[in-house]
């Protein structure tokens, strides 16, 4: 990984904590969690508070994800709010934490002052043993605590502020007077600060689960599908009355449940054309195919006539693959008919023709989706699918990692938001 490292193509835009009375409160809230204080004096968190080099000192990468659900979170400032999530077992995770960085935004930016914010992301289950457990998650509840009990001292001061207001005969109460006047000294005016926040519980959407090898769960108003490996525990067996189950495998099925529900952008020549994916993935494929017949090749310094010189002289392996000229062809329909019938594609070649519908809300997790039924598109894996990209990368011949090292830094990394609004339609938030 370490090409990845330096790239910063792994845990990359985290937040440097250094200051020793920030240490001092992250320790705080691992000491909560009944884990061991850390000895660095500098490392990186990312939105959830997971720190890489922190998980590498306690040799557990999952220490703020025991049992790989009921997340746990520490919050030093408001400033992760626009970190990344790196490390997650449902991949809508980053989303429920925006949520509540932007529905108690008052309260996390009073209270980071002075203390850090830590708990848990609590499910309806503790432990996950099959598919039924993941669909009981329909919301959560966020278990908020603070390091240096701000929370508690905030809530002490107000139930006295709430004593003096009724009582008659407090305010000759010395003892609480001089309470109130600690309390206030360290939370300030809790009339003026809100130092509780206002919304604990949010709704589970649709989301991606790494357990069982990763289980993909699409909510619509009546009905839920599951799409995984049909040998999960539960799969077509929990709650079969009200849950689709679509084996992983099945690309027929998924198509056609991604197509009836509008989550997919059918072709159309004035998204195909401007977009450029189709000759990106058969850009993706050839060298794919080229790695895969000679995983010594240099392909970071392969130019156009090195790779159309290398088809021609292995053409019968090209044409025997099958998808560099199935790619082209479709790119000479959508040139002179405008679109492309669907029903005349084999289903295990139309997830080459389609993306996300980008208005979609579950478009992150359809194109997520898609990049794993595309896999020689190491591109779009990283971008949707990160954990599914490390896994392949792990793979890879040191050769062919340099290349994919230099094509997402000089593609992707180049401008993000660019590069997903041309390949995928996607607009930022």
């Amino acid at each position: 990984m370490k090409r990845l490292l330096e790239a910063e193509l792994i845990y990359g835009r985290l937040l440097d904590i250094s200051e020793p009375h920030l240490i001092a409160r992250y320790n705080k809230a691992l000491e909560g969690f009944g884990l061991r204080s850390t000895a660095l004096t500098q490392f990186s968190i990312d939105m959830t508070g997971f720190s890489p080099e922190i998980a590498e000192e306690l040799g557990d990468r999952d220490y703020l994800d025991p049992n790989r659900v009921n997340r746990r979170f520490i919050i030093m400032t408001p400033e992760q709010a626009e970190l990344p999530v790196v490390h997650t077992s449902f991949s809508n995770t980053a989303a429920l934490m925006h949520e509540f960085f932007n529905a108690n935004s008052r309260a996390i930016n009073a209270i980071t002052i002075k203390d850090a914010l830590y708990g848990e992301i609590e499910d309806s289950v503790s432990v996950v043993n099959d598919i039924d457990d993941l669909l009981s998650i329909n919301e959560v509840r966020f278990r908020v605590l603070s390091a240096e009990d701000m929370l508690g001292k905030a809530a002490e001061l107000r139930g006295l502020v709430d004593r003096l207001k009724k009582v008659p005969t407090a305010w000759a109460d010395d003892e609480m007077l001089t309470r109130m006047v600690e309390l206030a000294k360290q939370t300030g005016d809790i009339r003026q600060n809100a130092l509780v926040p206002d919304q604990l519980v949010f709704h589970h959407e649709a989301f991606w689960a790494n357990h069982f090898g990763g289980v993909y769960v699409f909510l619509d108003d009546k009905t839920t599908t599951v799409i995984c490996d049909p040998s999960v525990p539960g799969f077509r067996r929990s709650r079969p009355w009200q849950v689709s189950y679509i084996a992983i495998n099945d690309h027929a099925r998924i198509y056609d449940f991604l197509a009836s529900t509008k989550r997919l952008q059918l072709p159309q020549a004035s998204w195909v054309e401007d977009s450029g994916l189709y000759q990106h993935r058969a850009d993706m494929v050839v060298r794919g195919l080229i790695n895969e017949s000679d995983p010594t090749a240099d392909l970071a310094n392969a130019d156009r006539i090195w790779l159309q010189t290398w088809m021609h002289r292995y053409a019968a392996a090209v044409a025997k693959d099958g998808a560099y000229p199935f790619l082209q062809e479709m790119i000479r329909t959508v040139a002179a008919t405008g679109t492309i019938r669907m029903q005349d594609v084999a289903p295990a070649n139309r997830f080459m023709l389609v993306r996300a519908a980008p208005t979609h809300p579950d478009q992150w997790l359809v194109n997520r989706l898609i990049s794993q039924l595309v896999p020689r598109d190491f591109v779009s894996r990283f971008v949707f699918d990160k954990q599914g990209f490390y896994d392949a990368y792990e793979r890879y011949s040191e050769t062919f990692k340099e290349y994919v090292v230099a094509t997402l830094t000089g593609t992707y990394l180049k401008d993000k938001a660019a590069f997903r609004h041309k390949l995928y339609g996607l607009r930022e938030e």
